[in-house]
């Protein structure tokens, strides 16, 4: 199989163009900066392909001869509060990547969204509401598609445990907004398997599948586990929902957005599900516990040495 991918050079998009040239298929990742993720290019199977995804001439050009697009698009935030940088990179970008693949002829299709895409809040997040009306035009288009709407990701190179690590290393005391907002964290490398098997399957044509862990959180569980797993002795104290809104708004003016408003409205919305569309592809999900210490901390004598400094 021909596939091209957008989004391909960030922690998802890695994961699954090595799972995807592992079963033989050729991978073409798209980029507007091709340097910035030259080091795909030693992968095997693997080409870099320099493109607009705001233009579709250029779009439609770049994808010339595949026969499968894969959209992992997806920003947490934006430059400003009104979202306008949501609906560019998700629903603009979708819209033009659609289009380009009705011009060039390419047929099967799959959009990487977002679990909670398909709520009907409408005091739902920015990132949410533009995720939904990205599914909303895949839906409408003519291609077969299919949807993966995954919880929180975790794996190497995750931007969740990791940033929540980088944080408590140099921080004694971490306030955590909306600390009981419920997740069910999943593992990148089932995410890419059941990707990999649902391009396999026809029957995950037309179809939206929700990919999650087997087990649920507490946000404020997921902070203090990951305080444990490197070794630091942290108070970390759950916000309540005044103090929660009131930090989105503060951050919103920090350079980096560590937290945003819109983030907030996210967490007011619980991650998690009770369909899982992992087993159905044959897929036992894998539990985070252990293999998140692992990367966080990297060898067993490491871990030893924090679990001594631990308990001081």
């Amino acid at each position: 199989m021909n596939i091209v991918l957008l989004g391909g050079s960030g922690f998802v998009g890695r994961n699954l163009i090595s799972a995807l040239a592992q079963r033989g298929h050729d991978c073409t990742v798209l980029s507007r900066d091709t340097e910035r993720c030259r080091d795909l290019r030693l992968l095997p199977r693997v080409r870099l392909l320099r493109a607009d995804p705001y233009d579709v001439e250029s779009l439609t050009r770049a994808v010339a001869g595949a026969d499968t697009a894969i959209n992992l698009v997806g920003i947490l935030n934006e430059s400003g509060r009104s979202g306008k940088g949501f609906e560019r990179a998700h629903v603009q970008l979708t819209e033009n990547l659609l289009q380009a693949c009705a011009d060039s002829g390419i047929e099967r299709y799959v959009q990487i969204s977002a679990l909670g895409a398909d709520s009907e809040d409408p005091d739902a997040s920015h990132y949410l509401k533009t995720k939904s009306k990205a599914e909303q035009l895949v839906r409408d288009s003519k291609l077969k598609y299919t949807i993966v709407r995954p919880s929180v990701i975790f794996g190497v190179g995750d931007s969740f445990f990791n940033r929540f690590a980088s944080l408590l290393r140099w921080t004694p005391i971490l306030p955590i907004a909306c600390p009981d907002s419920l997740m069910q964290p999943v593992w990148v490398g089932d995410v890419a398997e059941a990707i990999c098997r649902m391009l396999e399957s026809p029957g995950s044509i037309d179809q939206a599948y929700p990919l999650v862990g087997p087990e649920k959180y507490k946000l404020i569980q997921l902070v203090r586990y990951t305080a444990t797993a490197i070794g630091k002795k942290r108070l970390i104290i759950g916000l309540p929902d005044f103090a929660s809104r009131l930090q989105g708004l503060v951050f919103d003016f920090i350079p980096g957005k560590p937290f945003s408003s819109d983030n907030y409205r996210s967490l007011k919305l619980d991650n998690v599900s009770d369909k899982n569309a992992l087993p159905d592809f044959g897929i036992e999900p894998r539990p985070l516990k252990g293999y998140v210490r692992d990367y966080l901390c990297g060898s067993a004598r490491q871990r030893r040495l924090n679990s001594i400094r631990s308990r001081g």
